[in-house]
C-alpha cells in the first residue's frame, strides 16, 4: 500500500478536518439537537487495474491482417499511461509482436501528445512454449512443445533462425484525436521481406496510473517469466479469446473519493447544489474538480438553515481508497447532533474525473432515520470542466492536469455514459446513519 501513501490528489488544506458544528450563531434561537447519530461513508468499489482494453482483427476470413493491410485501435490515456498490445507472428510456432512493457508511450516528458511513427517501440517475442522452426508459410503448427520463459527475439532465435527487426515488419502510427483520445494504426509491412507473415487477431490494454505508478505495468506478458492468462493461444494459434477474457475481467473502474463534505440543515432545500442550475460559485467547483471541500464548507457555514458542516478526511491516506486486491476500502465516520425536521446531505469528488461528484439526491435524507442510505446518493457532472474518460484524461486534476473550463448546468451522469459503464452507485460508495 506504500504506492497509495504517495498520492497527492488534493491540496494539503483539503486534508484537514473542518467541524463547523452547530454553527452556534445564536444558541437561544437554535437550541441543541437532542439526539446523536453517526454517519459513515465508505469506498466499497472493487477496483480494477486496467482502465481500458479491447481486441482487434482483420476484415477477411479468417480475420488476419495480411501484408499491406492495417488495423486501428482507439483509446484514451492520461500522462504516464501507455498502450500495450499482442498479436501473433502468424507464420511461426509461438512468436508474437508487442511493445516492451509498459507499452507504447503516448505523451512526451512535457505532457504533450506523441504523434507519428512509433514502430521502434514494437518488439518480437518468443512465447517459450514451442521449439521454433524456420519461419514461413510451411511452419509446422503447433510443433514441438517447450517450457522456456518469454524472451525477446533480437535478430536470431535459439534455433538460429533469423528475423528482421520488428519495426520493419509492423509499422505503428500514433494520431492524437484531442481530449486525451488517440488512434494507433498497425500496418503489416512484412510483405516482400524474408519474414513475410500475416498478423493474428490481437488484444490491447491501458493501465491506470495512481500516484505516478501504473497499477499493472505488464498486463499481457512479463519478459523473463512464463507465459500466462491465455497469451499462449495468441502466440501459437492466433486465438485472442482467452487473453481477452482475462484482461476484460481486470478492466473497469478505479477511483478514490475526496474528503467527504457533510451538511446538516433544516427548513431549506439541499444547500450544496441543484440539478438544472449552473454551479453557484460557492466552492462546489473546487470540490468537483480538485476534491477540495473547504471553500464550499465555509460558504455553507454562514447559510441560513444550515446547522452543521463537516469535512471528513480518511484517517491515513487522506482520501478514501477503493477495495484493492481484496483489501477493504477506506471509510470515515462522524457523530452528528440532529433534531426533528433536520436533513443530511453529502458530497465527494469522483477522484479520477474532470468534475464529477457524488452527492445526496434531491433534498438529502431525514437525519433521524437509521440504516443504509446509499440509494440516496447519485453521481453528477458539475458542468464546469470538459469531461474525459475517467482515469484516462490529461486535464484531470488528480492526474496532474489542468481542467478545461466549460459552463453547463449540473446534471446526473447517465450509465452507461459517453466514456464507460459504471457499477451501480451503491457498489462504489456506501453511506449509513446509525
Amino acid at each position: 500500500m506504500n504506492t497509495f501513501k504517495k498520492l497527492h490528489f488534493w491540496p494539503a488544506i483539503a486534508l484537514l478536518p473542518l467541524a463547523f458544528t452547530a454553527c452556534n450563531k445564536d444558541d437561544d434561537h437554535n437550541p441543541p439537537a437532542d439526539k446523536k447519530t453517526t454517519i459513515t461513508v465508505e469506498n466499497v468499489l472493487k477496483s480494477q487495474p486496467l482502465v481500458e482494453s479491447g481486441t482487434f482483427q482483420g476484415t477477411g476470413t479468417p480475420p488476419v491482417i495480411l501484408p499491406g493491410q492495417s488495423v486501428s485501435i482507439q483509446f484514451s490515456a492520461a500522462k504516464g499511461e501507455a498502450l500495450s498490445f499482442a498479436t501473433m507472428y502468424g507464420w511461426s510456432n509461438d512468436l508474437f509482436f508487442a511493445p516492451a512493457n509498459p507499452g507504447i508511450a503516448v505523451y512526451d516528458m512535457k505532457g504533450m501528445p506523441i504523434e507519428g511513427d512509433v514502430s521502434s517501440q514494437i518488439k518480437l517475442w518468443d512465447n517459450g512454449t514451442r521449439i521454433n522452426q524456420k519461419p514461413g508459410a510451411t511452419v509446422n503448427h503447433p510443433g514441438t512443445a517447450d517450457t522456456k520463459n518469454i524472451t525477446e527475439v533480437k535478430g536470431m532465435d535459439a534455433q538460429g533462425n533469423t528475423y528482421l527487426d520488428a519495426s520493419k515488419l509492423v509499422k505503428a502510427t500514433l494520431k492524437y484525436n484531442g481530449n486525451s483520445m488517440f488512434t494507433l494504426t498497425l500496418q503489416n509491412t512484412s510483405g516482400g521481406t524474408a519474414n513475410e507473415t500475416p498478423l493474428s487477431p490481437g488484444v490491447w490494454a491501458v493501465s491506470y496510473i495512481v500516484g505516478g505508478n501504473l497499477l499493472n505495468g505488464a498486463p499481457l506478458y512479463t519478459s523473463g517469466q512464463p507465459t500466462a492468462n491465455g497469451l499462449t493461444n495468441i502466440a501459437e494459434m492466433g486465438d485472442n479469446a482467452a487473453l481477452y477474457n482475462y484482461i476484460k475481467g481486470i478492466t473497469g473502474i478505479f477511483t478514490p473519493l475526496s474528503p467527504i463534505l457533510v451538511v446538516v440543515y433544516n427548513g431549506i432545500d439541499n444547500p450544496i447544489y441543484k440539478t438544472g442550475e449552473n454551479d453557484r460559485g460557492q466552492g462546489l467547483r473546487l470540490l468537483a474538480q480538485q476534491g477540495n471541500a473547504d471553500t464550499l464548507a465555509a460558504a455553507l457555514k454562514g447559510m441560513k438553515g444550515v446547522k452543521a458542516v463537516y469535512v471528513l478526511p480518511a484517517p491515513s491516506t487522506k482520501v478514501l481508497l477503493p477495495v484493492i486486491n481484496g483489501q477493504a476500502g477506506s471509510k470515515v465516520s462522524q457523530e452528528l447532533s440532529v433534531g426533528s425536521g433536520d436533513r443530511v446531505a453529502i458530497a465527494t469528488m469522483y477522484g479520477f474525473s474532470n468534475d464529477w461528484f457524488f452527492a445526496s439526491a434531491g433534498n438529502g435524507v431525514d437525519a433521524m432515520q437509521k440504516g443504509d442510505i446509499s440509494t440516496s446518493i447519485q453521481l453528477y457532472d458539475d458542468g464546469t470542466a470538459v469531461d474525459q474518460f475517467p482515469g484516462a484524461g490529461i486535464t484531470q486534476f488528480n492526474l496532474a492536469g489542468t481542467p478545461l473550463q466549460e459552463s453547463k448546468p449540473i446534471a446526473a451522469i447517465p450509465n452507461p455514459n459517453a466514456f464507460t459503464t459504471l457499477p451501480a452507485i451503491q457498489d462504489i460508495i456506501h453511506v449509513t446513519l446509525q
